[in-house]
């Protein structure tokens, strides 16, 4: 499998690729970035470590690449300043994407390839995507809540003492202001998290309210968040490779989940080589459903009003 990253040679996209590298599943990455000598040195740096970790085909360069590629990950944009929302990006962002669709278009990808929006706002930009590159929408998706569910889900360890890779939870809706954390279905070590030693609902929120800030701070403490959004891709790029049908929380244009039509936001969502091969509409809480919903409208509102400015 060929996956190319666009923006391969900023932070986000370069830890992809090296998220990639080391995961070892996709035979081949590509770096693609207007900054072309930044692309170049950072493919060239991930080339050395190969010998040490898997048998790849790393390069860098630009749209020539596109139509070979099975994944197309677009990971440009502009970063977020610490007290901006990723929903101020919009107008910041919205016209450098729309170059880059264009760019990917006429570049002619594969019918079957996998447009995979990392860029912020991704859930704007990822219904942009499904309405503009003509490809059918379970070929778009984005990384939506991924990221913010790894984060949560390392929180809850850390506070708790408890191997992370044995805390499952979830958070769904928007990558963003409005994101809802699904505590219905949040378990440790298979148990009910209201039974795990320590927990109660003062934790919970705090631990929540951490995770939804989380980007900003780490924006604050590094200027940028890279390694943990790097393993987010993985995550989802590996189970479009292996064909794997993990369940995980991505944005893309909704056809009735939870009532939510023609807006792109996460919900429990099968991963497949296909894209989205199904989206598991699981029972919540009552409040988690109406704050899904929520989130919902508030982005229903954001694209209406990006449409106007742009024109679509």
């Amino acid at each position: 499998m060929k996956v190319s990253i666009i923006g391969g040679g900023g932070l986000v996209g370069s830890c992809a690729a090296f998220a990639l590298q080391t995961g070892g599943i996709v035979r081949e990455i590509s770096l693609i970035d207007l900054n072309t000598e930044l692309a170049a040195g950072q493919a060239l740096d991930l080339l050395h470590g190969g010998p040490s970790v898997a048998d790849q085909v790393i390069q860098s360069g630009g749209y020539e690449h596109i139509p070979s590629s099975d994944v197309i990950c677009i990971t440009a944009g502009l970063r977020r300043k610490p007290d901006e929302s990723r929903l101020d990006l919009i107008n910041r962002n919205v016209d450098l994407f729309l170059k880059i669709l264009d760019s990917v278009k006429q570049a002619g990808p594969k019918e079957s390839a996998i447009v995979f929006v990392v860029s912020n706002p991704v859930d704007v930009l990822t219904h942009l995507a499904a309405e503009r590159l003509g490809l059918p929408t379970s070929q778009v998706i984005g990384l939506g809540t991924q990221l913010d569910t790894i984060r949560f889900r390392s929180l809850i360890a850390a506070e708790l003492g408890a191997a992370p890779t044995q805390v499952k939870a979830l958070i769904l809706g928007e990558h963003g202001e409005s994101m809802v954390p699904i505590w219905s279905s949040a378990t440790i070590a298979g148990l009910p998290i209201e039974k795990y030693p320590g927990w109660n609902a003062n934790l919970a929120n705090q631990l929540f309210k951490r995770t939804k800030g989380s980007g900003a701070e780490v924006i604050r403490g590094k200027g940028g968040a890279g390694f943990a959004v790097g393993i987010a891709i993985q995550d989802v790029i590996e189970a479009i490779a292996l064909d794997s049908r993990r369940v995980l929380p991505i944005s893309s244009v909704q056809e009735g989940c939870y009532g939510i039509r023609n807006v792109a936001l996460s919900v429990p969502t099968v991963v497949g080589r296909c894209g989205v091969v199904d989206r598991m509409e699981v029972e919540l809480w009552p409040k988690e459903m109406q704050g899904i919903k929520s989130s919902g409208n508030v982005l229903r509102q954001t694209i209406e009003t990006v449409k106007k400015r742009i024109g679509g």
